[in-house]
């Protein structure tokens, strides 16, 4: 190259790196109606008590104030497989960030060789076959300067893609500790109705035991002591058919925590459920709590990233590439000044006809970026149902407990009377045998209910984010770090 040459090409050069413009659209979440309070917000049941109960925190599960619930808890993030596939699934993709980054740099490469070669002998007269050796050390180096944007575009679409990967693994981690909570609820639940049957059919043999004895004496039938004998083994039977669903809570919950099922099992513990306090804040603040909607307003500013990199294919591609190296058919004189080459130039590329395909290509990441906005507020709705539904199940579960507790403690005083009656011979065995399964039926139904309101509150609680926030999402800055860092905990 002409030394007038090379010192264009010098000049030019940094011009090069910063004269390119920025294409594509600019990025800006599109907006979302949201009400001023959640409709079905009409009971104190979940009042915060004191101003620092008004925040759902990390390890929201605590609030339910359950030790044994607390230790399953902890186990999740090291023993779920779920959580660790979401995981290397974050760290992939930030990997995929920094192979994104490297384009901003100039590739080198090398090729040393020694070469020996011998001449085939040709039918000439005075010609001889010769051999000799090539000893050559090239470098080749070339770098595409970011004109138009494209790689500065890649770059932030697949940091935005880590960020809805990292919200991913906190979608996955919050559903997993609430169905870890949902499955230990409905096992306890089930704990709270074998000991209502356990007790049901204790008194359900001394009651047998009592009609035998008045049997043998004459002064009880047949026909009542046949449908004691049967009542009492119909409630066996009931009670040892919960064993089923029990083991299949048990199974799940080790499962969940990493955990064979054949090596862990839950103790039995019948305790009243407690319902805890659960601020649901307002609509607004739904928009920065859940996982699931970060994850979707990520993937649409990747969208919107995708139509810049589509539309920088219009303009045309500048390469920068030089060569050298040291080239000599003697090894003594292989790395001697003379010995080198070099050579340096740029290279222009221009699609000049595509029929229509660049522009295909762009109206093809529009309509992404569209379904990706409705898919953005879709998941936005979707996370407001949950809510109100929850609200909703929680409010009208407080007053059917209430009505259902009314209606065992009727029952109990009917079952007394009925008993007393049917001891002094003025009511028949029936009235007994049908005040007790009233009584049973109505205790396995407030029982359910209780436990449908616990998990009612996990999953208000899991609809409202679970304690997480986007200010716990990684930054662009933390998305390029090399290494296995921990995605930012509440």
């Amino acid at each position: 190259m002409p030394r007038r040459d090379r010192l264009l090409f010098a000049i030019m050069a940094p011009f090069l790196m910063f004269c390119g413009c920025s294409v594509g659209p600019k990025y800006h979440r599109p907006p979302v109606a949201t009400a001023p309070a959640y409709k079905e917000v009409g009971t104190t049941a979940w009042k915060a008590a004191t101003p620092q109960d008004n925040v759902i925190r990390g390890k929201w599960w605590e609030v339910f104030k359950d030790p044994e619930l607390n230790t399953l808890e902890d186990q999740i993030d090291a023993g779920s497989q779920n959580i660790a596939a979401a995981a290397a699934n974050y760290f992939a993709a930030r990997a995929l960030v920094r192979q994104t980054r490297a384009q901003y740099f100039p590739t080198v490469n090398t090729n040393p060789s020694i070469t020996n070669a011998r001449a085939a002998a040709v039918p000439f007269p005075g010609v001889t076959t010769y051999t000799n050796t090539e000893y050559e050390f090239p470098l080749t180096a070339s770098w595409e300067p970011d004109l138009w944007t494209r790689v500065r575009k890649g770059v932030q679409a697949n940091t935005f893609a880590a960020q809805a990967s990292a919200a991913d693994l906190e979608n996955v981690r919050l559903l997993t500790h609430a169905e870890l909570a949902v499955n230990y609820f409905q096992l306890r639940g089930l704990d709270e109705q074998k000991r209502i049957l356990d007790a049901t059919v204790k008194a359900y043999q001394d009651y047998l035991d009592l009609i035998q004895g008045l049997y043998k004496s004459g002064l009880e039938t047949d026909e009542a002591l046949a449908a004691a004998e049967s009542q009492l083994k119909a409630t066996q039977a009931q009670d040892t058919n919960l064993g089923i669903a029990r083991a299949q809570y048990e199974h799940a919950i080790a499962v969940l925590i990493g955990r064979s099922p054949s090596e862990f099992s839950v103790s039995p513990q019948s305790n009243a459920l407690q319902l805890p306090a659960i601020p649901p804040g307002v609509p607004a603040e739904l928009l920065e709590r859940r996982p699931d909607i970060a994850a979707a307003e990520r993937n649409m500013a990747q969208a919107n990233a995708q139509i810049g990199i589509a539309e920088s294919a219009f303009f045309p591609n500048i390469l920068l590439t030089a060569s050298g190296g040291l080239e000599s058919l003697s090894f003594t004189d292989w790395f001697t000044w003379p010995s080198r080459f070099w050579s340096v130039g740029p290279v222009a590329a221009e699609t000049i006809f595509d029929a229509g395909l660049r522009r295909a290509t762009v109206e093809q990441y529009q309509s992404l970026y569209n379904a990706s906005v409705a898919n953005y507020r879709e998941t936005t709705l979707t996370a407001f149902q949950q809510v109100e539904d929850n609200l909703a199940a929680l409010k009208i579960l407080s007053q059917d407990i209430q009505q259902q507790r009314e209606a065992v403690q009727a029952a109990q005083r009917f079952l007394a009377q009925a008993q007393a009656r049917n001891l002094a011979g003025l009511d028949p065995f029936l009235n007994v045998l049908i005040a007790q399964v009233s009584l049973l039926v109505y205790q396995e139904t407030y029982v359910a209910f209780q436990t449908q309101q616990m998990v009612a509150s996990v999953q208000l609680i899991e609809a409202l984010g679970g304690g997480w926030n986007t200010s716990q999402l990684p930054t662009p800055k933390e998305v390029r770090t090399s290494g296995k860092a921990p995605v930012k905990q509440p």
